[in-house]
């Protein structure tokens, strides 16, 4: 490894190159913004990564030519670049990442990483994101890190020799933050709902947004639930503070909170810093739906955009507008689909546009795309109530869904579906 400036350090990229980026609020700003100084150099440099955070400068109108990003998820800074043919979408599961390196689909000159300083041992840690970043570090032909001394430590497969690292930038500049969402009465009876599908002893699958962090309110009754997920926020760290998770009861992995990467506020790095309670692991195992399955009562809570009368489910676009990704949606309902008394729940708001649009739908928009299928759908929550759809036929799925949506809407619900033969 040898100590350079950020500009000596990205001075490697060569026109053509293809550059993987540590996601999430472990996004590499300094050498990001180091790279984007150079774009004028530099033509057709492709950046691949999951959802970053930050503003995401390589992605804006200008950098067209220079830099064209190949997204394997959303994050919000890459909509406008992708929607308007600026950037390319990579439909992938959240688990599939990491192989699409190794496998040789998806090449891999240069990776930049953000991680914690060496440790005595020469060990650096991959902090707030593990994700795909031991794949990615595999692949690449050159590894520069950013040595963070302001990254959180954190432990499990986190590590990486500076043995394998090339080139190294000194910085000292905090993971990105993410504000906790505001929870109005909407999100707190979807919460309310999901809370009470939770059996004591439960392993959870929880996101970001306002109805996880809902549900996660909801669930101070609970005993001995577990986490293993994707990602979590600071709604992990009050549910650990209230006692309500200790992992106790779960069936590999016991009291550990288990997750590939994390976003929130400087109490929840706080949290994560050298916590034995925290292991963080790879997406291809996270997300591995045999692991996954292997949690008798694995719970799985994700959102949507719309649901059909079906059970069709629309989770990364708006009509033809491409919006988040697949991510680990699917490995995640698949897999608590077959867990033992496992339970993979949809909730979502019932309407969207301040209430102008049903999001219970008796045709999906033209363009969108299932994420997942009526085959895989089990549980769908709204602040209406419940749908239970897992061996329903067609009629009792609409039917079910009718009642969860909102009034206003029922009533041309029921009229359209009468008109498909589903009532």
């Amino acid at each position: 490894m040898r100590i350079v400036s950020a500009a000596e350090a990205v001075s490697v990229v060569r026109s053509g190159d293809r550059v993987y980026l540590h996601c999430a609020a472990a996004t590499p700003s300094v050498l990001l913004d180091a790279l984007v100084d150079r774009a004028e150099e530099l033509r057709d440099v492709t950046v691949v990564h999951l959802h970053t955070e930050g503003p995401g400068p390589h992605l804006a109108p200008e950098m067209a030519g220079h830099f064209r990003h190949r997204a394997l998820f959303i994050g919000p800074n890459a909509r406008a670049a992708v929607n308007e043919g600026r950037a390319d979408y990579v439909p992938v599961f959240l688990s599939d990442v990491p192989r699409l390196f190794l496998s040789g689909a998806l090449t891999l000159d240069v990776v930049f990483v953000n991680a914690t300083v060496p440790d005595a041992h020469g060990f650096v840690s991959l902090g707030t994101s593990v994700e795909a970043m031991h794949a990615a570090i595999r692949a690449a032909k050159t590894v520069i890190v950013q040595l963070n001394r302001s990254m959180p430590r954190t432990l499990g497969e986190s590590f990486v020799h500076v043995n394998d690292i090339d080139l190294a930038v000194e910085v000292d500049v905090p993971p990105y933050e993410v504000a906790k969402p505001a929870i109005g009465d909407l999100e707190r009876r979807i919460g309310e709902y999901v809370a009470a599908l939770v059996p004591d002893g439960a392993t959870l699958q929880l996101g970001i947004g306002a109805i996880p962090a809902a549900t996660a309110l909801a669930l101070t009754d609970k005993r001995d639930l577990g986490i293993h997920t994707e990602m979590f926020t600071d709604a992990v760290v009050d549910l650990v503070e209230a006692g309500v998770v200790t992992g106790a009861a779960k069936e590999r992995n016991r009291g550990k909170i288990v997750t590939a990467f994390l976003m929130g506020t400087p109490r929840l790095y706080d949290f994560v810093h050298d916590n034995p309670m925290v292991e963080m692991r790879p997406v291809d195992f996270t997300n591995d739906t045999h692991v996954i399955r292997s949690f008798n009562r694995m719970v799985s809570i994700n959102s949507a955009i719309e649901v059909d009368l079906t059970g069709q489910v629309v989770a990364d676009s708006i009509g033809h507008s491409l919006f988040s990704g697949v991510g680990g949606q699917m490995d995640f309902i698949r897999g608590a689909g077959l867990a033992a008394e496992g339970r993979s729940v949809i909730a979502l708001p019932s309407t969207a546009s301040g209430g102008g649009l049903s999001r219970i739908v008796d045709h999906l928009r033209e363009g969108a795309g299932v994420v997942t299928t009526r085959a895989h759908v089990r549980t769908v929550v709204t602040e209406w109530g419940v749908a239970e759809l897992f061996g329903q036929s067609l009629r009792e799925r609409a039917t079910a869904l009718i009642s969860i949506a909102h009034p206003d809407f029922r009533a041309d619900l029921r009229r359209e579906a009468a008109k498909l033969h589903l009532l």
